[in-house]
């Protein structure tokens, strides 16, 4: 916990051990926490110089801790200093530090963008190799701050199904809007229709194709990512990594164009089930937006209301007005009173 303010494990160890007691010994935090006794008084006297620790108590002069309590002399005893106050100072650091970090990010990138040396690969970039391609397929899906578009499609080669579900939780604990299509072969594979019902709890929204063309992986509309044949790179796994541009807004467009054909899976005791093609009806989540949406609430309170993303309201709305029809929302509830929705 307190690594991110620059503590490492042992000095974490021994702050949060004076947590427990108002004082304590370097031997009695020694014995605690299982440091040795010499390891526990140079880390005492760290944090005493940094200002975490204080001294509670001292008989006599010299070192604390030292020539073993000679004389009757009784070991110094330690007291944390408050943490609101000793703390702070790291705090604003790390702060200072992120900020600074995320301010050369944003030089870097605008430079790289700006850069006319090389403009053909400013948009696209080929990465070759298994270590590569899931290096790159982790840095997408880490760095996605709002939207994750994919296309699933056959056995996973480059990146193991453990090591995507990993970068499927950071993002969806970020509040990422995550929408998976997949293609029907997809979960033909061992223990995949388990995986499609655990990523359904967890957040992501998945449909299901017949087929699709290709494997994809959009990051924030910013950046896509997408497979290369294996024979074009000597049998090694390879990809194409497509930055903003043209080619991007179509793999966009190409991505909601099959969401919107595609049909929603649910979760069921054991796995998952698709919608049947010829249902219309809107699904129980897009009915709760409706319902809102009728009631004269706005997207935003409405997304607050039921903790979704603004996004993942307005795709609902915008599904709804395609299911009835409509042109505006007007005509929807207009429709949804006809139809009997709600």
């Amino acid at each position: 916990m307190l690594q991110a303010l620059g503590l490492g494990p042992a000095e974490e160890a021994i702050y949060t051990a004076l947590l427990a007691r108002p004082t304590a010994s370097a031997q009695d935090l020694a014995r605690q926490t299982g440091l040795v006794k010499t390891e526990t008084t140079c880390i005492l006297l760290d944090l005493t110089a940094r200002g975490l620790v204080a001294i509670a108590d001292e008989a006599g002069s010299g070192a604390p801790d030292s020539a073993d309590r000679e004389a009757g002399r009784r070991p110094a005893r330690y007291r944390l200093t408050p943490p609101s106050v000793a703390l702070a100072p790291f705090l604003v650091e790390q702060r200072n530090a992120l900020h600074r970090a995320e301010t050369a990010f944003s030089m870097l990138t605008e430079q790289y963008r700006s850069t006319a040396a090389h403009p053909a690969g400013s948009v696209v970039e080929v990465v070759v190799g298994v270590e590569q391609v899931a290096h790159r397929f982790h840095q997408l899906q880490r760095g996605a701050q709002q939207e994750l578009l994919v296309f699933l499609v056959g056995a996973p080669i480059a990146v193991p199904r453990e090591d995507a579900d990993m970068s499927e939780s950071s993002a969806l604990d970020r509040g990422v809007d995550f929408r998976v299509v997949a293609a029907k072969d997809y979960l033909d594979g061992p223990g995949m229709a388990q995986d499609a019902r655990a990523g359904i709890t967890a957040g992501i929204e998945l449909r299901l194709v017949d087929s699709l063309p290709l494997k994809m992986l959009v990051s924030d509309r910013e950046r896509a990512m997408v497979p290369l044949d294996m024979a074009d790179s000597g049998g090694e796994p390879s990809a194409i990594v497509v930055h903003r541009s043209g080619l991007l807004t179509a793999l966009v467009h190409l991505f909601e164009k099959e969401w919107s054909q595609a049909r929603p899976l649910y979760t069921t005791a054991t796995g998952v089930r698709a919608e049947p093609a010829g249902d219309q009806q809107p699904t129980e989540g897009e009915l709760e937006v409706l319902a809102l949406l009728l009631a004269g609430i706005s997207d935003r309170r409405a997304a607050s209301q039921l903790g979704l993303s603004i996004r993942t309201v307005e795709r609902r709305t915008r599904r709804l007005m395609d299911l009835a029809g409509a042109d505006s929302r007007l005509q929807l509830g207009w429709h949804a009173a006809r139809a009997g929705w709600l």
